[in-house]
């Protein structure tokens, strides 16, 4: 793996992938979202690892946007391809079985934003800043923010941000919904890991289960929504991890969740 554009730890079930070009604010250019995209299945097929973090390198930025210098030679077929690789991209991060937990640092901005809102959870810094600016470049988000605002914040309030390419602080994406909490700068890493071990120690397959009745069921008919909660409900009964779980409840100990 190139460490020019992102790096990769782990520490006990909980992966941390950083995006790792501070001196572009971390702009996301093409090779950064394969990299990401490879890493990203890596970690979906990798048992050991139960929760993830993204983050960004550096005091300033978190993902500060796409690479604009690209921009002026593109046509519609180039920005059209480019907005459906980011937008299968940030969707391996929604569709992920495991957690996934942004913990914003600073800008997160244009094609930063819509990672962070691809993710699981937010936690942002007190210096963390959000928006989408792209009405000001005269085009729109291409990476799923058209879609994901509305869905977390309401339609007004993300056309309002969306039309006006205006930022809003930490505090005021707390209100908004846009974000989960907002911590300290200096504690954003340890609250963000935190998280991720409380959640890597919980039944994996049944996070996953969740994880897919939630997004999937979200865009369906109450119906048909609890249709599919039953069937993964049903899914988790055949499970060891469901042996575990209830035997270690009524045993009264800690349940030692193993993925099976």
């Amino acid at each position: 793996m190139s460490e020019a554009n992102l790096l990769l730890s782990h520490n006990e079930g909980v992966a941390t992938l950083t995006i790792n070009r501070p001196t572009k604010l971390n702009a996301l250019n093409k090779e950064t979202l394969d990299e990401l995209g490879d890493r990203l299945q890596e970690l979906r097929e990798d048992p050991a690892v139960r929760a993830i973090i993204i983050t960004g390198n550096g005091e300033k930025a978190f993902v500060a946007g796409a690479d604009i210098s690209q921009f002026p030679t593109m046509d519609r077929r180039s920005g059209q391809a480019l907005a459906r690789h980011g937008q299968a991209i940030f969707n391996k991060i929604e569709q992920m079985p495991k957690p996934v937990i942004a913990a914003v640092n600073g800008f997160a901005l244009g094609g930063g934003c819509e990672l962070a809102m691809a993710c699981h959870f937010r936690i942002a810094s007190q210096k963390a800043l959000f928006g989408q600016p792209e009405i000001n470049l005269g085009i729109i988000p291409g990476y799923g923010g058209t879609q994901r605002l509305p869905r977390l914040i309401g339609k007004e309030k993300a056309l309002y941000l969306l039309l006006t390419g205006d930022h809003l602080t930490a505090e005021d994406a707390l209100k908004a919904g846009l974000v989960d909490r907002v911590v300290p700068a200096e504690e954003l890493m340890n609250s963000a890991g935190a998280l991720a071990a409380k959640l890597a120690a919980k039944a994996p397959l049944a996070v996953g289960y969740i994880l897919q009745a939630v997004y999937q069921g979200a865009d369906r008919e109450l119906d048909e929504a609890l249709d599919l909660e039953a069937d993964l409900f049903g899914d988790s009964f055949d499970t060891e991890d469901m042996k575990e779980g209830t035997t270690a409840f009524l045993e009264k100990r800690k349940p030692q969740f193993k993925g099976k």
